[in-house]
């Protein structure tokens, strides 16, 4: 690899600058020394040859998109010269193409907790979820005097998630909110809960049970805050109970086979494609030949690019499935008047990302190359071992939102601008490049940059994935669980009363 820039696939006509580049600097590709018209940024596209008008630019092996203008050898190849090729709906194949895919249960463990229900944990927390906005700060005392009165051994801590939904809710958007607050209760990371609710919301706790698959009496505990004259005192009792019960469960060896991994992206930049997002790839091939699962969303960041995910589906349904679920997201869009391209932001396309389609290239590398066993509908739980698809938004809060109900114990987050978010379960933050991570030092957990410094793939992928074990089993904690950073946010399409 030139320590200047990097051409991702063979067949393409970008290269990609890995520093700044200065007008009629001349860089080497192959024999021949290509000048540059222009000052060019670190992540940004650079032409290999001449690209006419209409052409595809080529990056991954696959168009991100065509020329807008004529673009010459040497040029800054970006949103100037570069126009989307995405539009409405499609009509897909099904052409099966995925490859054997050998899985093995490992002997490998992670220190965790087993759960009654045959589930495991990585966390021993307890957690307060209120059925509604108007209780956040109702539980966040009660989560602050809760650690302040049971600072004991055995509990990891007591956490709430405050969010503004649950009230004034009709329709899908009110079961969406019950699905999201209900899998969070029965997360498995949580060894015991307390529902908050106010009394009047239309999340009242009567109805919200509906949603629960079953309720542990030990383990859950119910608290309508209009129904009693102390809300604290009697918020302070309840959490008591659950600490004692949450304190019978003690850390031991679980099968790598029971982990569940989220994997995001958020602040691309020119980089996730090439470093952190397929490092997060190779992983997820690593985890699920061991038995292990992987839960990708997302689904607006897979357009142009949702042929590479069905050319791997297990069989026609979950290609089906997956159909329904893309071309549902392009309704979405298309329903309120929207094209379905209006991505990369703004953040994007200063990091070097020019259209959706190079986004989404870049986007579904954190998949690896397992087959696709199961698409399902947003705030439902992973059942299959191996990758899975969860319908949902590329909203950085509401996708680590959506994964963790899914059942993720850990989100991975790949970002090459930072960001401090962390999601309700651990948020491993990804850098894309080096300058990121030596900058955010509190907000970044690990450095896929060194991929472009010389770093191979094999050494990064299992130094990772032992990191990964590390905090699995508590040994290490992530910068959002260091500083506190732990929030929620659930998806919202409807009417409000």
């Amino acid at each position: 690899m030139s320590n200047a820039f990097f051409q991702v696939h063979p067949t393409d006509n970008v290269i990609v600058s890995l520093k700044d580049l200065q007008k009629d600097q001349r860089i080497q590709f192959k024999e021949e020394h290509i000048p540059l018209s222009r000052d060019v940024p670190s992540g940004h596209k650079i032409a290999i040859r001449d690209i006419a008008v209409g052409e595809d630019i080529v990056k991954y092996g696959f168009p991100i998109g065509k020329a807008s203008k004529p673009i010459q050898k040497g040029d800054w190849v970006h949103t100037d010269n570069v126009v989307t090729k995405l539009s409405g709906t499609l009509e897909y194949q099904y052409q099966h193409k995925s490859q054997p895919f050998r899985v093995r249960e490992s002997a490998t463990t992670f220190d965790g907790y087993w759960r009654k229900n045959g589930e495991a944990g990585i966390r021993n927390e307890i957690w307060i979820i209120n059925t509604v906005g108007c209780i956040n700060k109702t539980a966040e005392i009660l989560a602050k005097m809760g650690n302040e009165a049971f600072q004991e051994e055995g509990i990891d801590g007591i956490y709430h998630f405050p969010h503004p939904l649950g009230c004034s809710q009709l329709g899908d958007d009110l079961h969406n909110t019950q699905k999201i607050l209900g899998r969070l209760v029965e997360h498995p990371n949580a060894a015991a809960v307390l529902v908050l609710g106010l009394g009047c919301e239309n999340n009242f706790i009567e109805s919200f049970k509906q949603v629960l698959s079953e309720i542990d009496e030990e383990r859950v505990k119910f608290l309508a805050v209009q129904d009693v004259e102390d809300e604290l005192e009697e918020g302070l009792d309840l959490l008591g109970s659950l600490v004692s019960y949450a304190k019978t469960f003690k850390k031991e060896p679980i099968p790598l086979s029971k982990l569940k991994v989220g994997l995001k992206c958020g602040g691309s930049d020119g980089f996730s494609g090439i470093t952190a997002n397929p490092m997060v790839g190779a992983f997820s091939d690593m985890l699920i030949s061991a038995g292990g699962t992987t839960i990708l969303t997302e689904v607006p960041e897979m357009f142009g690019a949702e042929t590479i995910l069905m050319e791997r589906v297990t069989d026609k349904k979950v290609f089906n499935d997956l159909v329904d679920v893309v071309n549902g997201f392009k309704e979405y869009f298309l329903k309120y008047n929207q094209p379905v391209y209006e991505n990369p932001s703004p953040g994007n396309k200063k990091g070097g990302i020019t259209t959706l389609e190079e986004k989404s290239l870049g986007c579904v590398q954190k998949g690896g190359f397992a087959p696709v066993v199961d698409v399902l509908p947003y705030g439902s739980k992973v059942t299959k071992q191996g990758l899975n698809i969860v319908q949902g938004p590329g909203n950085d809060l509401v996708s680590v939102t959506n994964l963790a109900a899914a059942g993720a114990h850990i989100v991975l987050f790949t970002t090459g601008r930072g960001t401090p978010f962390g999601g309700p379960v651990p948020t491993v933050k990804i850098s894309t490049n080096t300058a990121l991570f030596e900058k955010k030092k509190n907000w970044i957990d690990y450095n896929a940059g060194q991929l472009i410094q010389g770093s191979s793939m094999d050494d990064v992928k299992e130094d990772f994935f032992t990191y990964l074990l590390q905090v699995a089993s508590g040994e290490k904690k992530t910068k959002n669980e260091q500083y506190g950073f732990k929030e929620i946010a659930i998806f919202k399409d409807g009417v409000t009363l």
